[in-house]
This record gives structure tokens, C-alpha cells and sequence, in this order.
């Protein structure tokens, strides 16, 4: 079973995770998969939209960090976006040249948020859950979330980027992280609705309005970047991270030493 399955309606790709069994945890393959997913989108002329979802009960608990974890700790996160693929968070490499809607439901931990404060649209259904969990686990967002999530939700931001507590659909949608709260089982197709909406414009003058739009916010993403670059491998190598995992494994609640 592929962990990404990859669709066409018409000049819209459907983009699904499909580890619904691992809570659709984002490992290294789906991390691959989805950014090529994203090339495809951004390269065939034929393709205007792209719409990012889950399958099962869930958008996404977060990173599987079991997977992804020998590639932060090497200190080249930028490894784990393959280099045939698009990044999907807009941080570590090239963003796909084309819209990208997200449909989230059940529950968006960590990277989703991140891949909302990437994309151009993002959808909820109502009881969705989210939270931003990486301080709460030894370890810091990798995805953007450190300069976007205060840029972009303002005070509130800041405090869900360093308290790693949830939040409801209808906060999210207060704050601005999404554009809409749907009734429970009705976002996907929401999200379609509004692809064909943006499919129905001129294409070329609608990548153009979307590279202008994310030339305002590139040199807070490249500083934001440096930084993180900068400080990944001490946060990685710490004890406090390794604690995060272990504690995580174990289900328990862990003690940081800070160092």
C-alpha cells in the first residue's frame, strides 16, 4: 500500500497521506513522496492546484520521529526534501510554483501547521485538533513554524510555538492559521470546491501573484533558516531530545535538565 496516493481531477492533484494505522505520521518515504508530489504539480503544464490531505481519522499527528530523526541529528535537515521533489514547508528548499490547498480533520500536530503556514489555503473540519509540540519534546520546529507562527498569528503564535498547547478549529480560524471551518466529514471537498475556484483563473497571472506574495516574507524565512541551521545539531545532540523521544516511546511525561 503506497504511504502517498497521488490522484488527478482534472487539472487538480489530490495529494493524500495514507498511513492512517501510524496516525498518518509524516517518516522519511511520505516526506519523498509528497515533495515529489509537489514537483509533478508544479511542472506539468496541465496541473494548476494541488490539494494536500489525510486519510482515516486524521490529517496528521506530526513527524514520525523515529524516521526522521538521524537526519536532523546529522544537521542537514535539508536532506530529507529528496532533490526531484518541491518542499512542502517553503523553509528548506524551493516551494512548489503552484497554489496548495490543506484539508486537515481530526488532528494537525507540528509539521501540519507548518505545511498551513506554507500554503496558500487551509481548511478544517470542525473538532479538529492542533498543536505545536516540538518544545514539548526536547526539540524545536523544523518546518518554519519559529519565525511564521508569530509572524503570522501575532502574540498568539508565539505562545502555541513555546507552550506546545492545543487549540481548537475555531481558534485556528480566529488567529488566521485557517480560512474556514467546515461541518465534520465536509473539508475535502471544500478544499476541491476552492482549487476549482483558484483552476478557474489564469494560471500564469496566478503563479505570478503567488511568487510576489512569497517574495515578502523570503528574508525572514532565509534568516529564520540560518538560525535554525545554526542551532540544530547543539538542540539535536542534547539530552533533553533524546529525552523528548525516549519519553515519547514510553508514554510519559519527561524531565528536562536543560542541557
Amino acid at each position: 500500500m503506497s504511504t502517498v496516493t497521488v490522484e488527478r481531477d482534472d487539472n487538480i492533484l489530490m495529494i493524500g497521506v495514507n498511513r492512517p494505522r501510524d496516525y498518518n505520521l509524516w517518516n522519511l518515504e511520505v516526506i519523498a513522496e509528497v515533495s515529489r508530489a509537489y514537483r509533478l504539480l508544479g511542472d506539468d503544464p496541465d496541473l494548476r492546484v494541488g490539494v494536500l490531505f489525510g486519510h482515516g481519522e486524521r490529517f496528521t499527528a506530526g513527524l514520525d520521529l523515529l524516521s526522521v530523526a538521524p537526519a536532523i541529528a546529522s544537521g542537514d535537515v535539508a536532506s530529507v526534501i529528496p532533490r526531484d521533489g518541491y518542499d512542502p514547508w517553503n523553509f528548506l528548499g524551493e516551494p512548489c510554483p503552484k497554489p496548495i490547498i490543506i484539508a486537515a480533520h481530526g488532528r494537525c500536530n507540528t509539521l501540519g501547521i507548518e505545511l498551513m503556514l506554507a500554503s496558500e489555503v487551509a481548511v478544517a473540519a470542525t473538532g479538529t485538533k492542533f498543536a505545536q509540540l516540538e518544545v514539548a519534546r526536547g526539540i524545536f520546529p523544523l518546518g518554519g513554524a519559529t519565525f511564521r507562527l508569530p509572524m503570522r498569528l501575532g502574540p498568539a503564535g508565539t505562545r502555541y510555538l513555546l507552550t506546545a498547547e492545543g487549540f481548537d478549529a475555531e481558534t485556528a480560524f480566529r488567529l488566521g492559521l485557517i480560512s474556514e471551518v467546515t461541518p465534520a466529514g465536509e473539508h475535502l471537498q471544500r478544499a476541491i470546491e476552492i482549487a476549482r475556484i483558484i483552476a478557474s483563473n489564469a494560471p500564469l497571472a496566478v503563479q505570478a501573484a503567488l511568487t510576489s506574495a512569497r517574495a515578502a516574507e523570503r528574508a525572514s524565512r532565509d534568516v529564520a533558516l540560518a538560525v535554525l541551521l545554526e542551532r540544530n545539531a547543539q538542540i539535536a545532540a542534547s539530552f533533553d531530545a533524546a529525552e523528548g523521544v525516549v519519553a515519547m516511546v514510553e508514554n510519559r511525561k519527561p524531565v528536562f535538565r536543560g542541557k
